[in-house]
């Protein structure tokens, strides 16, 4: 399906649903049909940003700014009983994909599954969806601390074709309703959690190849565990192992471990910290770890002081490198919907914020590979975001 295509079908179903949703329902129609109850939720975003600085604009550029967005997305969600769906688009894709012999659909798609939830510890999903490696990966991406997720997404195994199932909430009084959507830690839980995935070739990600060949397919394999106590501390260790990366018959498995906490405490302070250790990356010699350090405090009601540090080390055939990207900024809150300050409060009120980071660059920034998205020089970056 072409992209204008896709656009006008999108835009079409946004229509009837805000014509035909209460003002009191808000952005969700609820409809009985026979003796069920069903629910659907229209939802969407949008990331309006602008970069200065070499780190941003290329050399041959005469620009001082550029102009652009990051992410574009509508989406719809959908309940009846024990039963789950979302579809969820960015038209901010260019509709062609490298990763569809394996992924099997177009790149604007980023979610489409359905899901099936028997109870809080045990919800199956199919389709396409998060993969469960990467803590700051399965973050919303309206959700973030910074301008930018930072150069460790690269590693994630990204979103993959396959089946999932998952628990949530688990051992320690059912804190948390569970809708059976939970794709990461999306609000604080009391007690264990766990995702188990058998999917495709996961070429979406920027360390696998998708080489176009039956040859070099082959299951990817992850697995998630995560314990949580409220807002005071979520804890997950995941991993997996994603065959034949550099998409050629007999080359080396991708193999990721990930390590993440998430601490949400005092009057709007919160703390993270992330470690990746992968090998294999497009099916080569070449290893990695990262670790990033994030904090955030809000300084007034509606300003939030933000930095977050990342630093990579690589071993490529023997050869070493480092880098490391600091962002460093404030996010300013120009409407927001409440006065609470914790978790929750943030999610709400990331309706409408405005970003503003710094990016300073350190280390062998002039050779480093990786996997992509480092800055190799200082930037300035900016973002306006509206969700609803």
């Amino acid at each position: 399906m072409k992209k204008n295509t896709m656009i006008k079908l999108a835009s079409s179903a946004a229509a009837v649903l805000l014509a035909t949703t209460s003002a009191n329902a808000g952005y969700t129609m609820k409809k009985k049909v026979g003796d069920a109850d069903t629910k659907l939720t229209f939802f969407g975003f949008s990331q309006i940003v602008a970069g200065s600085g070499d780190g941003f604009l290329k050399d041959s550029s005469d620009s001082q700014v550029k102009f652009g967005a990051d992410r574009l997305r509508l989406g719809w969600k959908y309940v009846s009983g024990p039963v789950r769906g979302k579809v969820f688009l960015d038209f901010n894709q260019d509709g062609a994909s490298s990763s569809q012999q394996d992924v099997k659909v177009n790149s604007v798609v980023k979610d489409a599954f359905i899901a099936y939830k028997f109870d809080d510890a045990l919800v199956v999903k199919a389709g396409v969806i998060k993969t469960p490696v990467g803590m700051g990966f399965t973050i919303p991406g309206w959700n973030l601390d910074v301008v930018k997720r930072a150069f460790d997404k690269k590693l994630a195994f990204e979103r993959g074709n396959g089946i999932m199932i998952s628990g949530r909430d688990m051992g320690m009084g059912n804190n948390a309703k569970v809708n059976g959507l939970e794709m990461g830690h999306e609000r604080p839980m009391q007690g264990f959690g766990y995702d188990v995935m058998i999917g495709n070739q996961t070429t979406r990600s920027g360390a696998v190849v998708d080489g176009n060949e039956d040859s070099s397919e082959g299951n990817a394999y992850m697995a998630r565990l995560h314990y949580d106590r409220g807002e005071a501390l979520h804890l997950e260790v995941s991993g997996g192992v994603s065959p034949e990366a550099a998409g050629t018959d007999g080359s080396q498995d991708y193999k990721v471990l990930n390590i993440g906490l998430d601490s949400h405490f005092g009057e709007g302070k919160n703390i993270k910290a992330e470690y990746y250790d992968v090998s294999g990356i497009k099916g080569t010699d070449h290893d990695m770890d990262t670790l990033a350090l994030t904090y955030t405090q809000f300084v007034s009601k509606d300003l939030e002081f933000a930095i977050k540090d990342i630093s990579g080390n690589e071993n490529q055939a023997g050869t070493t490198r480092d880098i490391r990207n600091t962002y460093v900024g404030f996010n300013y809150y120009p409407n927001k919907v409440t006065t609470k300050m914790d978790r929750s409060g943030k999610r709400k009120n990331n309706q409408h914020v405005i970003k503003v980071n710094y990016v300073a660059v350190a280390g062998d920034a002039a050779t480093f590979v990786g996997a992509g998205g480092t800055y190799k020089d200082d930037a300035v970056l900016a973002m306006y975001q509206f969700k609803f």
